[in-house]
């Protein structure tokens, strides 16, 4: 009995020990991190799904600028290309990698729908304008959901940084994790060009 009494003491003291020294604090937070970079990494691939189908139909305008698609198509499958793992959160180079190519696939529909301003018919297509409008939502989601990670991950790395915190973060090896900076965030905050109201440009010639 008296054994157990000890055991049961020390396995309350350790418990009392760790949540001290914040260790399940870096639990909750690091799965808080992970949780929302699951939803940044959804709301792309979400992105990326509209996209094929935002191509299939701009297909369908025999006038349409191949080029154009063509840049959507590579940058969508560039973008789709990368394996996302929690391990990208420690990892600079994939993260920025990742980065770099979900903005070349904001930077190609942008294009995209600059150009199909050109076409009244298009833009007049029920399955495109559908597709329009569930792009523009998908990107107010990938803003919400990244908004959410950097509030994440500045929460974890405060924790990882602060005394006496760091300490058990350098102990059970809990290291700041990656976040968008603030030249990335640009980069990819810029959402592609789905307002219709204005205007259209001038025919190109061709």
């Amino acid at each position: 009995m008296k054994t157990w009494l000890v055991r049961m003491g020390t396995v309350i003291a350790l418990a009392l020990t760790l949540t001290g020294c914040g260790y399940n604090d870096f639990q909750r937070l690091d799965e808080a991190t992970n949780s929302a970079w699951s939803e940044v990494v959804n709301q792309y691939q979400r992105r990326a799904d509209l996209t094929d189908n935002l191509v299939a139909t701009v297909k369908g305008e025999a006038k349409f600028e191949q080029d154009t698609l063509n840049q959507v198509i590579n940058a969508r499958a560039k973008a789709t290309s990368i394996q996302v793992t929690p391990e990208t959160l420690n990892n600079p180079q994939a993260f920025q990698q990742f980065q770099a190519a979900q903005g070349e696939l904001s930077s190609a529909l942008s294009r995209l729908m600059v150009t199909v301003e050109r076409y009244p018919d298009l833009k007049a297509n029920k399955a495109f304008s559908d597709l329009r409008v569930a792009l523009e939502g998908t990107e107010n989601r990938i803003a919400v959901a990244r908004n959410r990670y950097i509030q994440a991950v500045q929460e974890y790395n405060v924790l990882a940084r602060s005394f006496p915190t760091n300490l058990t973060a350098m102990v059970f090896s809990y290291k700041p994790k990656q976040n968008f900076s603030v030249a990335n965030e640009a980069e990819i905050s810029r959402a592609p060009k789905v307002d219709f109201g204005t205007s259209p440009a001038p025919a190109a010639s061709r």
